[in-house]
């Protein structure tokens, strides 16, 4: 196995993050049909200072995201010093130790997380198949935890029922010639959606290396990025489904991995350049 089609496979383990129970509870969330969530109205009955709001959800969710992002982006530092030192990792063996490094630092994360707002497992378990139940009252929810979901999809390659667009909608299938040209219009446009974030902290007087603006930042990253990437794919009628197989169907192959690779440390300069810190 080439080092540049290890790259490629530790790309797109972390594609959807550049744009992330015992561990596992949240990205079950939507396919679970083996707990009994409490009707919305009976939560409410209870003191409406314990009841858990869909904004709750979403800061959760989002919290999770955020750390869990940084934790891929460690985990794909790592795994490409070890590639540069010429150390050879299976495609398999890869995807293996980023799925069980991903979920070890979720359960510890999302411990921290649950006690910083004051749940439990059961609880936010509970409160968010509700409001999951309910998309179009509370699409935010939605949103937040199919973003959670879909990070976890792209580190393990596996499909979470009910959230991934997988092979649906994914259209024609891409050669490899219109992903390479695909690709680097999704990472333009998330760099550029990602400056714009970056022009208007400064513009409000922020400190970039001031820690808690440093977490905005890249909170605010992750809200907007994966968006924009879709929203460029469309111009082109390729969904983002279609995109990823492709990046799948073509992970063994040298040149989409150095150019995957390419982008990603183009774009890692850019924000650099602009004094954005790294996660």
């Amino acid at each position: 196995m080439s080092s540049s089609t290890s790259r490629s496979t530790t790309t797109v383990a972390i594609l959807g993050c550049v744009s992330v129970i015992a561990a596992l509870t949240a990205v079950r969330m939507m396919s679970s049909k083996s707990s009994k969530s409490k009707d919305l109205d009976e939560i409410e009955e209870i003191d409406e200072k314990d009841t858990i709001k869909s904004e709750d959800v979403v800061k959760i969710f989002d919290s999770l995201f955020m750390n869990m992002q940084a934790v891929v982006a460690q985990l794909s530092g790592q795994i490409q010093q070890i590639q540069a030192s010429g150390q050879m990792i299976p495609e398999a063996q890869l995807r293996q130790l980023l799925k069980s490094e991903f979920e070890r630092a979720l359960e510890m994360k999302q411990e921290k997380i649950f006690e910083e707002h004051g749940v439990d497992e059961d609880c936010i378990r509970e409160a968010t198949q509700e409001f999951l139940s309910k998309p179009d009252e509370f699409p935010k929810v939605k949103k937040s935890v199919e973003r959670f979901q879909k990070l976890y999809e792209n580190v393990s390659g596996e499909s979470v029922t009910g959230t991934s667009d997988g092979g649906k909608d994914a259209g024609p299938e891409l050669t490899k010639e219109a992903l390479l040209n695909a690709a680097e219009i999704y990472f333009d446009a998330l760099t550029a959606a990602m400056g714009n974030i970056v022009i208007k902290f400064k513009d409000e007087g922020k400190n970039l290396s001031d820690p808690s603006v440093a977490q905005q930042l890249h909170m605010q990253f992750a809200s907007v990025a994966n968006d924009a990437g879709e929203e460029a794919l469309k111009k082109l009628d390729i969904t983002i489904g279609g995109f990823r197989g492709a990046i799948e169907k073509y992970s063994s192959n040298p040149e989409v991995g150095r150019m995957l690779s390419a982008l990603q440390m183009k774009q890692h300069k850019e924000l650099m350049d602009m004094g954005v810190p790294p996660m």
